[in-house]
C-alpha cells in the first residue's frame, strides 16, 4: 500500500508503510509521525519555553531544586584561612595543594562522585566537572605522586568530620550547617 502524498503534508487517513530490514511485516508509522515537522517542532519549542520560564519564575522555591549557591564550603573552625580564590580551592579540592594559604597542613573530605551535592559543588563553585576531579586524584594516587580526598558517605557526616578534624575542608548544603564549623566564602 502506498502513502498519498498531498501539497506538503502526509494524509492521515492512509498511513505510510515502510519495511525493516530485519523484519519482514511492513510496519505502519503513527499519525504523530506523519505530522508536518513544523507544527511538532514549534509545539516542542513552546514547551520548552513555558518549561524555562517555569523554573527561572518558581525553580528556587520548589524542593528537590537546588540552586548551585546553596552548597557552601566549610572548614574546622581552627583553621586559620580567609576568604579562598576560587584557584586555590581548586588545587587543593584537586589535592595539588595540601596546605593552606597560612601554611597549616589541610585534611580535605569530598562526597561519592555520585552524590548530586558533589556535582553542584564541583560545576557550581569550582568550575570543574566531577569527572575532571577523579581523574586527578586517580592520575596521583596510580603514579604514587599523592593521594585522594577523604570520602564521606553523607552531608552530616562530612559536617561531624570537619568539625572534629584539624585541618578539615569540605561542602555541604547550606541547610545543613550548624555551629561546628565555619564557612569558607570564595573570593572572585
Amino acid at each position: 500500500m502506498s502513502s498519498k502524498h498531498q501539497g506538503n503534508h502526509w494524509r492521515k487517513d492512509s498511513p505510510r508503510r515502510i519495511t525493516e530490514y530485519t523484519d519482514s511485516k511492513p510496519a505502519t508509522l503513527p499519525a504523530i509521525m506523519l505530522e508536518p515537522v513544523g507544527r511538532r517542532a514549534s509545539a516542542w519549542l513552546a514547551r520548552l519555553i513555558c518549561g524555562a520560564l517555569m523554573v527561572a519564575l518558581f525553580g528556587h522555591g520548589l524542593p528537590g531544586m537546588a540552586a548551585e549557591n546553596d552548597v557552601v564550603l566549610i572548614a574546622n573552625p581552627q583553621l586559620a584561612i580567609g576568604p579562598l580564590p576560587r584557584d586555590t580551592a581548586r588545587a587543593i579540592f584537586a589535592m595539588r595543594q595540601r596546605t593552606s594559604p597560612s601554611g597549616q597542613a589541610l585534611h580535605v573530605m569530598v562526597l561519592p562522585d555520585a552524590h548530586p551535592v558533589h556535582a553542584r559543588f564541583a560545576k557550581g563553585l569550582l568550575d570543574v566537572y566531577p569527572h575532571q576531579l577523579r581523574l586527578a586524584w586517580d592520575r596521583m594516587v596510580f603514579s604514587g605522586t599523592g593521594q585522594a580526598p577523604e570520602r564521606v558517605a553523607s552531608q552530616a557526616e562530612m559536617l561531624k568530620q570537619v568539625a572534629t578534624t584539624p585541618g578539615g575542608l569540605g561542602y555541604i548544603e547550606r541547610g545543613y550547617l550548624d555551629d561546628s564549623v565555619h564557612v569558607l566564602p570564595l573570593a572572585e
